[in-house]
């Protein structure tokens, strides 16, 4: 029999998933700075993904081997269909589809072939990008250390290093300084045997750049 006299059995409330918890707090910390949030599908057009970045045909990135390639029906001609390999596909649309100034986040599901201890087939990504009059690379590094230093820790260290990206010119890679050591407390000092930044004291965290002129 049912005793409706007694109390009901209580409902355990769900919990957001840690990916989306990050991407809402990343989402919040470059909406207060002034930059749109901008969707692409995930199924692209190798021409947005590859093409109109400037990647020459030879890139090792267009390989079979980093690509999941959409089987197309016999016959069908242009571009062709992949999963996406970062989110620059929403970089592509948007800057098809407005015009200047521009200040938008794109975050995204994208897929690589890779499969080892420190990547995933699938993993996620965000990729910001501001396109106006005299925007230098300053700007670029005093938008990326505020973010890193309300993601992570107010006092936490940013470190920019030199790199290449065939979409970017110069290009560069973004680190922060390890969240386990915690060098930024006091009295703390950076240990050889810390398993997540390998004794190095840094974090890299992002890649960077100006979108090159092609």
């Amino acid at each position: 029999y049912l005793d409706v006299t007694m109390p009901g059995r209580s409902v355990m409330p769900g919990r957001l998933h840690p990916i989306t918890r990050i991407k809402d707090e990343l989402l919040e910390i470059f909406g207060s700075l002034g930059f749109d949030t901008a969707e692409g599908p995930e199924v692209d057009l190798h021409e947005n993904c590859f093409d109109k970045l400037g990647f020459p045909p030879d890139h090792p990135a267009t390989d079979m081997q980093d690509t999941f390639f959409v089987q197309r029906p016999a016959g069908a001609t242009g571009s062709a269909p992949l999963l996406r390999t970062h989110t620059s596909t929403i970089q592509v649309r948007e800057m098809l589809r407005r015009k200047p100034p521009l200040a938008v986040v794109g975050p995204g599901t994208v897929y690589r072939r890779d499969d080892d201890a420190t990547h995933s087939p699938m993993f996620h990504q965000l990729e910001g990008f501001l396109v106006d009059r005299d925007v230098s690379f300053a700007d670029l590094k005093g938008v990326l250390r505020l973010f890193a230093q309300r993601l992570f820790h107010a006092d936490a260290e940013v470190r920019f290093r030199p790199s290449y990206f065939p979409f970017v010119e110069p290009g560069g890679e973004v680190d922060i300084s390890c969240a386990l050591c915690r060098a930024w407390e006091k009295n703390h000092e950076r240990t050889a045997s810390c398993k997540i930044c390998k004794g190095t004291g840094w974090l890299e965290v992002l890649g960077c750049g100006m979108i090159h002129p092609t």
